[in-house]
């Protein structure tokens, strides 16, 4: 996580079950040297927890702890989530139930 990443971090933290993640950086070249052009890139579904909130809460409201901390890799759905610019940083607020999963080394 850059510096600036890490200040915003520091400043912004999600309510209830949101997460705020920055998505990895777009492959700009294939496997073989070929450089792909912008508009044919496709959006990365992998990305890196930023932030996250106290969870959900129940009925009773206690809070159900999440299951994503800072810093651990996760995929993504295609769509959803809100896109955010913040101090130059694109992130994106996604709701802890529509994460696909989490990646472990």
């Amino acid at each position: 996580m850059s510096g600036a990443v890490a200040g915003i971090a520091k400043r912004v933290i999600p309510l209830f079950d949101r997460v705020l993640v920055q998505r990895m950086a777009a492959e700009t070249k294939t496997k073989g040297g070929i450089l792909i052009p912008e508009k044919a890139q496709a959006k990365t579904l992998e990305a890196t927890v930023v932030a996250v909130g106290p969870g959900a809460r129940t009925d009773a409201g206690n809070f159900v702890p999440m299951s994503v901390a800072v810093g651990d890799k996760v995929l993504l759905p295609e769509f959803g989530g809100a896109k955010m610019e913040i101090d130059g940083e694109e992130l994106h607020l996604f709701r802890e139930t529509d994460i696909v999963a989490k990646l472990v080394n």
